[in-house]
């Protein structure tokens, strides 16, 4: 049996058209490492669900980022539902967000309608959440601060992590596009207090598709991530012996009693979950890990290739700013429309298009989507992401399955697309 793998409908690729420079729905690259890794797990006859196979990848994923804990979900998503459920928010509680993410992110905060939300405006050379404005929205009653390293550029995590300490608030870094990147000596996800990763198939190393980590440092925070992914409450728990008829206590093997026969419930903070993550997408993800090196080295290249160019037209375009003693792993490739002479994003991004680079522009800022202006957020709250999405950022593509004459010629079109709005510009000044 064939099966068709071609996408049908994709937020990565347009049905109207063939690219000569693709922006793949794939960020990392499989092959028969991985394929072996799966024939193993499939061999070995032994459970394909909470084995060996996901206690090695979380023991390699705690090494690699540096914490003591790295609990693996079913998707990124699901790590940062559970990372927010960690916070015990209250009404009159407020978090501190950033604007400039994917909707995932934030979605699990519209579970509590009663906590305020802050958006947090962006730094102009980073696309990080802006320093100088937490400190301005931070108070006695925000419990949280949420970030993402942009792109994989890691945001100013030392100025960050001051401020939410000195207002006893968590950090969380949305690590998703952060993989493979490292600030002064350190991995994100190790650098707040909760990581949270994501393996989609667009990231820079993937478990078949989907797939999630939290990593932490809090020993009572992992006991609790690990009960809610079992399918087994979040709650309070007191000491009481129980009978039911009689029955005493419970048969070896019988199913599930857990704490039935000792404890009472004194508050149910959450249902738990299926959040496993199969032994066939951990046994993969140990592979990509072990692959990540050389995935990033590869985006690397690529991104200085880019660079190259946009350094002969320094005048009209700008690089995004690294932090010092950050590497960035280039999930992302950005820059940025400014400079003394001024040309026009939107036509820059058409000419790259119609040249045939797929062009896709990451992210609408969050606070201007129905939903959150349904809670009372407005254009004009974050003036400097809505400057950069609506009149500056460009993301171009930048990924390992980028072979190198599609680079070159990602580069050329690119410096032509460039050379022919300047001209027009010239032709037509503003």
């Amino acid at each position: 049996m064939t099966i068709d793998v071609t996408p049908k409908v994709s937020a990565y690729a347009a049905p109207d058209r063939d690219y000569r420079v693709p922006y793949l729905p794939v960020g990392s690259k499989v092959g028969a490492a991985e394929l072996e890794a799966v024939s193993q797990v499939l061999r070995s006859g032994a459970t394909l669900s909470g084995g060996a196979w996901r206690a090695r990848f979380e023991e390699d994923f705690r090494s690699y980022v540096g914490t003591p804990y790295a609990l693996s979900t079913t998707s990124g998503t699901v790590s940062l539902e559970l990372a927010i459920h960690l916070l015990d928010l209250r009404p009159g509680d407020e978090v501190v967000v950033t604007p400039q993410t994917y909707q995932a992110t934030l979605q699990p905060l519209f579970q509590y309608p009663q906590v305020r939300v802050r958006f947090c405006d962006v730094s102009p050379d980073t696309m990080n959440m802006d320093p100088v404005r937490l400190e301005e929205l931070v108070n006695h009653r925000t419990r949280a601060v949420i970030l993402v390293h942009y792109g994989g550029l890691p945001a100013d995590m030392q100025a960050i992590t001051a401020i939410a300490r000195a207002h006893d608030a968590v950090v969380i870094e949305d690590s998703a596009h952060a993989i493979g990147s490292s600030y002064q000596g350190r991995r994100p996800g190790s650098l707040g207090d909760i990581g949270c990763f994501s393996f989609h198939s667009s990231k820079n190393i993937t478990t078949l598709g989907e797939g999630g980590m939290l990593t932490l440092h809090n020993e009572e925070w992992a006991q609790r991530i690990e009960r809610l992914r079992g399918n087994e409450t979040d709650a309070h728990f007191v000491p009481h012996l129980h009978r039911f008829g009689d029955s005493a206590e419970a048969l070896p093997g019988a199913l599930y009693p857990g704490n039935a026969y000792t404890h009472d419930c004194a508050a149910l903070l959450r249902h738990g979950t299926n959040a496993t993550l199969s032994e066939a997408a951990a046994a993969v993800g140990s592979v990509q890990l072990a692959a990540l090196p050389e995935l990033v080295a590869r985006r690397r290249l690529i991104a200085s290739r880019l660079r190259e160019v946009l350094e002969n037209h320094a005048d009209c375009v700008e690089l995004p700013a690294e932090p010092a003693g950050a590497e960035q792993s280039h999930h992302l490739f950005t820059f940025f429309v400014r400079g003394p002479r001024k040309i026009d994003r939107d036509r820059l991004v058409n000419e790259l298009r119609e040249r045939g680079v797929q062009m896709i522009l990451r992210y609408f800022p969050l606070h201007l989507t129905p939903e959150w202006r349904a809670r009372s957020h407005y254009y004009g709250e974050c003036p400097v992401a809505e400057r950069l999405w609506f009149h500056e950022q460009v993301n171009l593509p930048c990924h390992p399955g980028l072979s190198d004459k599609e680079t070159e010629l990602l580069c050329d079109l690119l410096d032509d697309a460039l050379r022919t709005v300047r001209r027009d510009r010239k032709q037509k000044p503003c």
